[in-house]
């Protein structure tokens, strides 16, 4: 297969975006120890972090005994329930914490993140068990509609809860947005292949986050660790999957959206061209990135709201 053309295909703010990222994160970053890249990430995330906006408070509390951080702008009724990415290995409340208080400040919801055990000192189920206990104490403690969101692995988790809480929460999830998540879709075809060395992730690095995640073999047909495993979507809230064309992952969203459709549900793709997994950290130094947060917000607002279709591509 001809390897795409990366120089084409992403633009020269891309491409400083992902020069000054991996100044601080290396391309090989996975052959570290995982202290190592726990501080390379760290580094990475405290120089791109942008100021809160204003009139956003933030405090941190425990639910269901998982740490997480409430952002606030104004009283609202909906509640956006969010997971951080970084391939169940690194990030954590700071990771994100800029892009949960914009996602507050533009769309007027409560946006609580949760902080997840992370592997190899949890294993699967740690990571589920810990995003379902905060979920349940979260939908405990604030009446109104949930949003659930997350990128890349907090898109996997937030996607597993929605399939869980179909039986008991009926009504209460509002609509999940996805942000390029990891789902077990199949790696024999479409992007796995297209995108198997794009930039930012290649299918080696999520080879490597795998084997950390389960402590060895994934488990098979478990829709808490791949939701695309699941034999029923149906019930499942309005889904808005948001994916980006350089990203071994994009076809995940694909097939995630197509599942749902198929069982009478309401679901939404779009692949965002010339971006690169990871990119909602590039929103300040790319205009592509900027307009793809700038979808993310409005389908969060969106679903939140009851709206539907949740998301112009025009």
């Amino acid at each position: 297969m001809i390897q795409p053309d990366y120089r084409v295909l992403l633009d020269e703010e891309i491409w400083a975006y992902m020069d000054r990222s991996d100044s601080f994160y290396p391309p090989d970053a996975v052959s570290l120890t995982i202290d190592q890249q726990r501080a390379v990430y760290n580094r990475m995330c405290a120089a791109f972090h942008q100021p809160h906006p204003d009139g956003v408070r933030t405090w941190d509390v425990a639910f269901g005994g998982v740490p997480c951080r409430v952002y606030e702008a104004d009283t609202s009724a909906i509640t956006v329930v969010y997971y951080h990415g970084g391939g169940f290995v690194v990030g954590g409340l700071d990771s994100h914490d800029d892009v949960c208080a914009e996602i507050c400040a533009a769309t007027g919801y409560r946006v609580i993140s949760v902080d997840y055990a992370l592997a190899p000192e949890v294993v699967f189920p740690g990571c589920f068990n810990d995003a379902w206990a905060a979920f349940q104490a979260i939908a405990a403690a604030y009446d109104g509609g949930i949003v659930l969101a997350g990128d890349s692995a907090g898109g996997n988790l937030a996607a597993a809860v929605a399939h869980t809480a179909r039986a008991s929460f009926q009504g209460r999830i509002a609509g999940q947005v996805l942000i390029y998540p990891g789902l077990g879709g199949d790696r024999s075809k479409g992007s796995y292949i297209t995108h198997a060395n794009a930039p930012q992730l290649t299918v080696a690095d999520m080879e490597f986050y795998q084997q950390v995640r389960s402590g060895g073999a994934p488990p098979m047909d478990d829709p808490r660790y791949a939701p695309l495993h699941d034999t029923d979507f149906t019930a499942l809230p309005p889904t808005v999957i948001l994916t980006v064309a350089c990203d071994p992952l994009s076809s995940d969203g694909e097939a995630y959206a197509a599942a749902i459709n198929g069982a009478g549900g309401q679901a939404h793709w779009h692949e965002a061209a010339g971006l690169v997994h990871g990119c909602l950290r590039a929103r300040v130094m790319s205009r592509k990135a900027a307009a793809f947060f700038d979808q993310v917000t409005a389908a969060i607002g969106a679903v939140g709201a009851g709206q539907w279709p949740a998301i112009s591509t025009g």
